[in-house]
């Protein structure tokens, strides 16, 4: 597989610096019950690396310490992480919010059928990917089935009170792009979900996030062997809007990998782009050691995908 970063590392992005620390994003590992063509983490099913429960414990205490409000676990699916139980029932005894960016359809696999029931147990606020409402899209990008999966899924998590009104239980869905494209306005989309599910499945959700594709690992490959990479990234930077510059993630946001090494983002610890471009990653450890978070963020041609339009960011877009 082709990697893109030698086409990404000599960027003109301009400098960003770190405001705050809401959000701490932990990646427990990545394996996963799909091999989706868009991931930008190359999760699937034969991936071993797994988050263990000493580096979770780090984390939570690096949370503690820089007093974040918000756990945000991905992968991967984070729920076949063996200690996914243990670190929700510890971050939500700490007060912290917990968000699971969920693949809805391992709550149809062998062994996974607790995850809805524990999710609600615990008001854990469910980010659930859905790349479109069209079935043959989905199974495009995907694999087949993965769409009556999904749909099985998500009114598993409405019956359980997710996305419905008043419930306290925040159901949101995720788009991706099939190709390279940008993403169509959020709202318009929104509307045209929440309408055509409910019509057809009788789901109901609060939020769509709309989310780029970014040019790295598989998607950057696939863009790389098709001859689109160039296309794409001139469509990305074609579309900056430095307003977006003001919302992006990384500037409220810690990205830490299954291994406990902490980056500005989950882009940058994909392409293994260290905190304040030293040379050798930071650990969840070292900053138990200091006083004050690192400000400087790493950037490379890739953040272009999230300032593009919209733009991008694992809330969706950051403008309206």
């Amino acid at each position: 597989m082709r990697e893109s970063w030698p086409l990404l590392e000599r960027s003109d992005f301009p400098a960003i610096a770190r405001d705050r620390l809401d959000t701490l994003q932990m990646n427990l590992g990545y394996l996963c019950n799909l091999s989706c063509i868009h991931c930008h983490v190359n999760a699937g099913p034969k991936r071993t690396e797994l988050m263990d429960r000493a580096t979770m414990e780090t984390a939570l205490n690096v949370a503690d310490r820089f007093e974040a409000t918000t756990l945000d676990l991905t992968g991967g699916s984070p729920e076949m992480n063996p200690d996914f139980r243990w670190l929700v029932e510890r971050a939500r005894a700490r007060g912290l919010h917990v968000m699971d960016r969920l693949n809805p359809t391992i709550m149809n696999e062998l062994g996974y059928e607790w995850v809805g029931k524990f999710l609600a147990q615990h008001e854990v606020e469910v980010v659930a990917s859905l790349p479109c409402y069209s079935k043959d899209n989905v199974d495009a990008q995907r694999g087949n089935g993965v769409f009556e999966s999904s749909i099985s899924a998500l009114q598993q998590l409405n019956a359980l009170g997710y996305g419905k009104s008043g419930s306290g239980r925040i159901l949101n869905l995720v788009y991706n792009p099939l190709g390279a494209s940008l993403p169509p306005p959020q709202g318009a989309l929104e509307a045209d979900y929440k309408r055509l599910l409910a019509e057809e499945f009788n789901i109901h959700f609060n939020h769509l996030f709309t989310l780029t594709n970014m040019p790295i690992k598989r998607f950057g490959a696939i863009l790389l062997s098709k001859g689109e990479f160039g296309n794409y990234m001139t469509l990305l930077k074609n579309a900056y809007q430095p307003e977006n510059l003001k919302a992006v993630m990384c500037r409220s946001l810690l990205s830490v990998d299954y291994r406990g090494y902490v980056y500005d983002c989950d882009f940058n610890q994909m392409l293994g782009l260290p905190l304040e471009g030293k040379r050798q990653p930071t650990r969840l450890q070292d900053l138990l050691e200091v006083d004050s978070l690192p400000r400087k963020i790493g950037v490379a041609d890739h953040c272009y995908g999230c300032t593009a339009g919209q733009g991008s960011s694992c809330g969706g877009a950051l403008a309206s």
